[in-house]
């Protein structure tokens, strides 16, 4: 059961009934963020690791499904209760991420501003619970009928906004993934913490 939350503002501090079930689980003297983070320990997150490259490929049984030069090599992870709004907030912050050098040398410009390709892969692993044991659980990951079309959406989103196809993986196929990361650059955005 997905949770719900009720705020009650004092002058001070909001307080924050968390409703499971039938348990209730009383909250005070947090903020109103906090108890936000409280609540994602229940919903999804929508997860891109992001990798500023100077290339990157990526092989099916020995053929080449897609490859890029300079831009970013994106990998998604889905959760069950992702939405299409994840979708479109991580989007945006990734064509809009200022991590490409100027002409100084510092990272002042977006994957648009220098015209960079994506190259995009699914990846549930990112996922991964690693809490218990040493096999980890990827139960938080989305089912491919949840998943599937979400990876679809987020493929046109990324299209749509760059003007231009966006080269891929294949959704649960064994793949070979190779690249040169430039610099390097390596971001994760979480899209519930937005962050």
């Amino acid at each position: 059961m997905i949770p719900q939350s009720r705020f009650y503002s004092t002058k001070k501090y909001p307080l924050c009934l968390l409703l499971c079930g039938c348990q209730t689980v009383l909250l005070s003297k947090i903020t109103r963020y906090e108890a936000d983070g409280f609540l994602r320990l229940w919903y999804g997150d929508m997860r891109v690791l992001l990798q500023r490259v100077r290339e990157a490929r990526v092989e099916i049984n020995g053929v080449v499904r897609g490859e890029i030069g300079c831009g970013l090599l994106l990998f998604l992870g889905i959760e069950g209760e992702d939405t299409e709004e994840d979708v479109r907030w991580l989007c945006s912050k990734i064509v809009q991420m200022r991590i490409f050098s100027d002409n100084d040398g510092k990272m002042n410009l977006s994957l648009i501003d220098v015209s960079g390709n994506v190259l995009m892969i699914s990846q549930f692993t990112l996922h991964a619970s690693t809490k218990k044991g040493n096999r980890p659980s990827y139960i938080r990951a989305a089912t491919p009928e949840v998943a599937i079309p979400l990876y679809e959406k987020f493929i046109r989103e990324l299209e749509l906004r760059l003007g231009h196809s966006v080269p891929t993986g294949e959704f649960g196929a064994d793949m070979q993934v190779s690249l040169i990361n430039d610099g390097p650059v390596t971001i994760m955005i979480d899209s519930k913490r937005q962050e």
